[in-house]
């Protein structure tokens, strides 16, 4: 695994929020998941097995580009 890789934050805006990774390859498939509640933050990391994230809810999304809040909330 890259230690260097960049780190994604994921704080809950709401409760309920649901948070997917899914594989690499040629067969994309779910591989973990995880629910945070009304202000629990997750930090996610891409790796040689995650590709991507899929976040089903509202929060707010903290990158090494920038940060994204659903639209209505703000900072």
């Amino acid at each position: 695994m890259d230690t260097k890789a960049d780190y994604v934050v994921i704080q809950a805006l709401e409760n309920g929020v649901t948070i997917m990774g899914l594989t690499r390859g040629t067969n994309t498939k779910f591989h973990h998941s995880e629910k945070l509640d009304k202000g629990e933050i997750m930090i996610a990391q891409f790796t040689e097995h995650t590709s991507a994230i899929k976040i089903r809810g509202k929060a707010k999304v903290l990158t090494g580009v920038g940060s994204i809040i659903p639209e209505g909330y703000g900072q």
